[in-house]
């Protein structure tokens, strides 16, 4: 009997990892023929009532003349005030909208990362997230490696091939 339980408590376990992590197993590519380039950051500095700091929006401000010359397409952000302070002189600057998503969670990860591979194939995607949850978890899922952004001003741009390895680049930006 004992071995019964633990052969279904093992199976169970093993299908439950297998349904809620969906694809994340599975590699990203971009769409054939194209290398979409996306760039995750950390929302910018903030304080207790997680508003950003004089330093965050000096940042969110450098992040204006980071990326200035690598023709972002798209900003998605999390629907949260932090986020979108950080983006939006970038946004004005560049004269796009931001795209904004729900709060998502590690369970909505793969739609994201599928909706920014597909709509935006062959393009430069800015993604903001939050240290919580989706930013790693999207980092990841997109195929980057280790640690993703974790501090305020640092940047992963991961160069996403329709074949091959993705590349990956380390940056700072802002004070």
């Amino acid at each position: 009997m004992r071995r019964f339980v633990y052969f279904i408590l093992a199976a169970w376990l093993f299908l439950s990892m297998g349904f809620t992590t969906g694809c994340m197993t599975h590699k990203a590519l971009s769409k054939p023929g194209t290398t979409t380039t996306v760039i995750l950051i950390r929302h910018a500095d903030r304080n207790e009532q997680f508003v950003l700091t004089p330093k965050g929006k000096k940042r969110a401000q450098a992040l204006v003349k980071a990326l200035d010359l690598l023709n972002v397409s798209t900003i998605y952000s999390p629907d949260v005030e932090r986020n979108l302070n950080t983006v939006r002189p970038l946004a004005q600057y560049l004269g796009i909208e931001i795209t904004v998503t729900p709060q998502f969670s590690y369970w909505s990860v793969d739609a994201i990362a599928r909706e920014i591979l597909d709509k935006h194939a062959g393009k430069v995607v800015l993604w903001v997230g939050n240290v919580t949850g989706n930013l790693q978890a999207l980092y990841h899922r997109l195929g980057g490696k280790g640690k993703g952004p974790l501090k305020y001003g640092e940047m992963s741009i991961l160069t996403i091939p329709d074949q091959g390895k993705v590349i990956e680049t380390q940056s700072r930006f802002g004070p």
